[in-house]
């Protein structure tokens, strides 16, 4: 017998609740300045119900940098706003809800 979904209650081959959950998301990616003045990304607003962990491994193959988890945000190392944004509608999530700060 099948996975069942908890949210749904569908087997996981049936179930779209996380496709549903990438259509709702409305994602800000923006740089800020660390200590001795590095760059790093930080993409906000992608939900926790959301596998966070294979969204940032996905992004640090992608850009080939460093990158963690803090308090539900994924940042990575470096300026990679461009980059970024294409590597998430890659991911599935729609271009319209991504906001790429400048």
């Amino acid at each position: 017998m099948s996975e069942t979904c908890n949210k749904c209650g569908l087997p996981r081959e049936l179930c779209t609740c996380e496709a549903m959950a990438k259509e709702e998301e409305k994602i800000r990616v923006y740089t800020v300045e660390r200590r001795f003045r590095k760059k790093t990304t930080v993409i906000e607003g992608i939900s926790k119900e959301l596998n966070n962990r294979d969204i940032l491994r996905e992004m640090k193959t992608h850009l080939a940098c460093g990158g963690t988890l803090k308090n539900g945000n994924i940042e990575l190392q470096g300026d990679h706003k461009a980059k970024a944004k294409a590597v998430l509608v890659k991911l599935g999530f729609p271009a319209e809800r991504i906001e790429v700060a400048r």
